[in-house]
């Protein structure tokens, strides 16, 4: 088992390494540059999350669809991977971290956009994400070979979409809640496993409403308890609120010259860590967010991108950012806390706190994990729904009218029981292998969406221009 988890680590570096951090990257300057720098349009993506746009076409709101990708976000990663960050890399992790949300805006704007663009209506259900606009902005415009690659790598991403979501979606959160639980209150994972499954199944089985319903009452509550909760904490290290700012800054370029209880590393590592940290937090270039978004009410695909795009501000520029500079003033505050675990690092940092510290870090921890749970969960789900669809395309016309509706409602309950019984297992379970195959299919569920982004810019800018810099955003 050991040797497995070995080669698994391994291929999981690999990866995940520069050339991948150099895409993703990559992708978010060059959407960044051809968009005009969209991030100049943030405030007013947040004034349209909380508008509904009346009639528009859509199974859910504006902010249900936000809610619902902020809820799959919002995760582990914002406490234990800045941690992480911080503890390889150096305070100066934390700045690159923060860069790369920003630059992330532009390519959760474009990812938003596509998804729009190219959903399509099935029986009243808007479908969409990386899988169609492949499949209807490439494959279907293409021939030969080019068609098959295309339609191929539209299948790949459903295929790895459905296969992630059991990893990063639930045995790695129900494990983060099952272990919080026990350290907290001594309470058995088994029955913690049982509680969550229970909770996640009332609200997973009622589909995507009931999903949107429920994130659009979670996540503003807990992202806004967490945030209070670090501003509090930023209260009481005030004396190192500056110093802390300056070490964030100075030692992103100089990583060498921490101190007070950092360890100094070389400008590539903190740059790495930071950049890895905070694409893997706001999942900007991953391709899951687009699949909510798909579903929103919205006039057209600019409103939406807009609006997906203030995901990335919410969830990188602001609470990776808090959580970063809490850990890196308490650091500073109590010299002592050293570590190069990056969860023991930040409980740490926040237990130095009395009575505030350690509740604030396990609520933040409870919520985030359970609420990705429950955005995941949605997006496995439509990734077999579409691998459902184009299984029984091909037997459709042998079969009944209602053959392909009734294998992929099947497909879909199915997925929905299994997910569920994953959510217990990883609440009960080691998951160390587990954590490295969800970098891996995460990775290469990053794929296919990048090259339909880069191919597909032209059209972000065709659609950019026609609403947003002509000013005809109310347009339908």
């Amino acid at each position: 088992m050991e040797e497995i988890n070995e080669l698994l680590t391994e291929v999981s570096g690999i990866l995940w390494g520069w050339p991948m951090i150099a895409l993703l990257l990559g992708t978010h300057i060059l959407l960044t540059v051809r968009l005009r720098f969209p991030q100049r349009h943030i405030f007013k993506a947040i004034r349209l999350s909380v508008k509904k746009d009346g009639d528009a076409k859509g199974e859910v709101s504006q902010f249900g669809a936000l809610s619902t990708a902020l809820a799959a976000t919002i995760g582990t990663g914002n406490i234990v991977g800045v941690g992480t960050a911080i503890a390889l890399g150096g305070p100066g992790a934390v700045f690159w971290c923060w860069i790369t949300g920003v630059l992330g805006i532009a390519t959760k704007y474009g990812e938003g956009l596509l998804a729009v663009k190219y959903r399509i209506n099935s029986n009243g259900r808007m479908l969409g994400g990386p899988m169609y606009a492949i499949e209807h902005g490439l494959a279907s415009h293409k021939s030969g070979w080019m068609r098959r690659f295309w339609k191929l790598m539209a299948v790949a991403f459903a295929f790895f979409t459905a296969i992630a979501t059991f990893g990063i979606g639930s045995t790695v959160q129900a494990n983060a809640i099952s272990t919080l639980g026990y350290e907290v209150c001594g309470i058995s994972p088994v029955v913690i496993g049982g509680i969550v499954t229970i909770l996640a199944a009332a609200v997973i089985m009622g589909g995507v409403k009931s999903i949107a319903r429920c994130c659009e009452m979670l996540v503003p509550f807990m992202a806004g308890i967490y945030v209070l909760g670090c501003l509090t904490i930023l209260f009481f290290n005030s004396s190192h609120l500056v110093p802390a700012l300056e070490l964030i800054v100075s030692s992103a370029f100089n990583p060498a010259a921490a101190s007070g209880g950092f360890v100094g590393t070389s400008i590539m590592m903190t740059a790495r860590y930071g950049i890895a940290r905070g694409l893997f937090s706001n999942e900007s270039g991953l391709g899951s967010a687009p699949i909510i978004a798909a579903s929103a009410q919205t006039k057209n695909p600019v409103r939406q991108a807009l609006v997906s795009s203030s995901a990335t501000f919410w969830d990188t520029v602001v609470i990776c950012a808090l959580t970063g500079l809490t850990i890196v003033s308490s650091i500073l505050a109590y010299p002592e806390i050293i570590s190069e675990d990056g969860g023991i690092l930040t409980k740490m940092a926040f237990s130095k706190i009395p009575y505030i510290g350690e509740p604030i870090l396990a609520f933040g921890s409870l919520t985030f994990a359970f609420s990705t749970i429950l955005g995941w969960g949605l997006y496995g789900e439509r990734g077999m729904e579409y691998l459902a669809d184009k299984l029984t395309t091909h037997y459709r016309k042998r079969q009944d009218a209602g053959f392909k509706e009734r294998c992929t409602k099947k497909a879909t309950n199915t997925y929905r029981v299994v997910f569920l019984i994953t959510v217990y297992l990883g609440s009960v379970a080691s998951l160390d292998i587990v954590w490295n195959l969800a970098d891996i299919f995460n990775a290469l569920m990053a794929i296919p969406n990048l090259l339909c982004l880069l191919f597909l810019s032209g059209v972000l800018v065709s659609e950019t221009r026609k609403y947003l810099w002509s000013n005809r955003l109310d347009e339908e």
